[in-house]
């Protein structure tokens, strides 16, 4: 006949039971800890290896850098003003006045919405791929939509390396050069987008055909 277990056993039985439920307890919130650690490490974005001097001082341009006349835009892909600035066709007529007598040169001053540093970016993405000023043509055609899957969407459309872009997006690679040319223009004072110098004299407003002409003529007249 079996033996009856006495109090004191029972109790010690429940006490190891208890006990050995808390460690495994305890293992399981550990486990999903490091899960989740490792899942917030494997869903961060890639860390861009910082900018070189060359590409820091490179910026998108149109005509020859042995132009006369370099033309400075600081713009912003938020910007109404710059799109309409853009939408007018000055630039190109310009072009088509002075030739190679002149290089237009743009500058990120992503000031006017919280989208507007990111667009800077992906500008400049899309520039390390030589397809800037597409991407420039097709951001301010679709404007106001410049949320990030928007400007990712674009370099699709453009056949841009779309994994490349997007990890440069991703990764901020860019964040310090387009801080750099809005630092620029905080220096240089300029109230605004989108703002122009014209062999680095500042012009005020976004100029006209005729303003921009009497701009040019005169740095030509001084050279």
């Amino acid at each position: 006949m079996s033996k009856r277990k006495s109090q004191k056993q029972i109790r010690r039985e429940k006490v190891r039971a208890e006990k050995a439920r808390k460690k495994f307890m305890g293992y399981g919130a550990l486990g999903l800890v490091l899960v989740a650690l490792v899942g917030f490490v494997l869903t961060q974005p890639p860390k861009a290896p910082p900018l070189d001097d060359a590409r820091l001082a490179s910026n998108p341009s149109i005509g020859l850098d042995t132009a006369k006349v370099t033309i400075t835009e600081f713009a912003d892909f938020g910007c109404h003003a710059c799109q309409s600035w853009h939408d007018s066709g000055i630039k190109e007529a310009i072009f088509e006045k002075y030739g190679d007598d002149v290089q237009f040169v743009w500058k990120d001053f992503p000031v006017i919405t919280a989208r507007s540093p990111k667009a800077a970016e992906a500008g400049q993405c899309a520039f390390d791929q030589g397809m800037f000023w597409e991407y420039h043509d097709l951001l301010y055609a679709n404007a106001p939509a410049i949320d990030v899957d928007d400007l990712k969407q674009y370099a699709a459309e453009l056949g841009l390396d779309t994994a490349r872009f997007d990890a440069c997006l991703d990764s901020g690679q860019n964040q310090e050069k387009a801080a750099q040319s809005e630092t620029e223009a905080r220096r240089l004072g300029l109230p605004g987008t989108p703002a122009f110098l014209v062999n680095g004299t500042k012009l005020i407003g976004p100029p006209s055909f005729e303003t921009l002409v009497a701009a040019i003529d005169a740095a030509l007249a001084g050279e």
